[in-house]
């Protein structure tokens, strides 16, 4: 069983995803945040799976309350649902940790799917997207680093030429797909410097990597 916060600030929204989740037979509704400081109580109060997090909400908002949940250690995974066309917050959200986002107008089994997707350690977004919403909000970004990204940062330089490789064609937006066939390596191995280069950066899901390789210049943005 799967078990869900929703946090946000319309009882309305709120309502329509716990009518939406609670049809099904392997979620479960633990509770309802209105605002961050009331979803950052509940995660640390239920310690639910996912939490279905808007970024605009009063007081606390949802970029303060992911990040907070993230460095607190918990298990908890966010996923942001957002009005990504008017919202330029998105990106600071997964920087924040959140494990990726969908639109407030995403179609119902996306959403589930989605849910389901992050409880089990995937990132919601799927890579191309992931580089145009990085791509869109560009001016986000640190400001460029004097030195080569690969001997500044000690979480680049753990990795192998092979996997920096790999790492860089993922902030490109290539799918494990695309790069056994581009790389001419089995998906299962492309699966498995996948696992290793979270494990070395330190990365919660594919979303991160992405957004590592943005920051330390892996990927120059266009």
């Amino acid at each position: 069983m799967t078990t869900v916060l929703i946090a946000d600030d319309q009882a309305m929204q709120r309502f329509g995803f716990r009518m939406l989740l609670e049809s099904q037979d392997d979620m479960t509704v633990v509770g309802e945040a209105a605002n961050g400081t009331e979803a950052v109580g509940l995660v640390a109060r239920h310690h639910p799976d996912v939490v279905l997090m808007d970024i605009r909400m009063p007081g606390l908002d949802g970029i303060e309350a992911t990040r907070r949940i993230v460095t607190s250690g918990a298990r908890t995974r966010i996923l942001i649902v957002t009005t990504f066309d008017l919202d330029e917050y998105a990106y600071d959200g997964l920087r924040a940790g959140a494990s990726g986002f969908l639109v407030k107008d995403a179609l119902p089994e996306e959403l589930l799917s989605g849910i389901r997707a992050v409880a089990s350690g995937d990132a919601v977004v799927a890579p191309s997207l992931t580089r145009r919403l990085l791509d869109a909000y560009v001016h986000h970004l640190p400001a460029a680093p004097g030195e080569d990204p690969l001997d500044g940062d000690p979480r680049i330089a753990s990795l192998t030429e092979r996997e920096r490789e790999i790492l860089t064609v993922i902030g490109q937006g290539w799918t494990n797909s695309e790069i056994a066939q581009r790389l001419h390596l089995a998906e299962s191995t492309v699966k498995t410097h996948v696992t290793r280069i979270l494990a070395k950066t330190g990365s919660r899901d594919r979303v991160q990597a992405v957004i590592l390789a943005y920051d330390t210049r892996m990927v120059n943005p266009r």
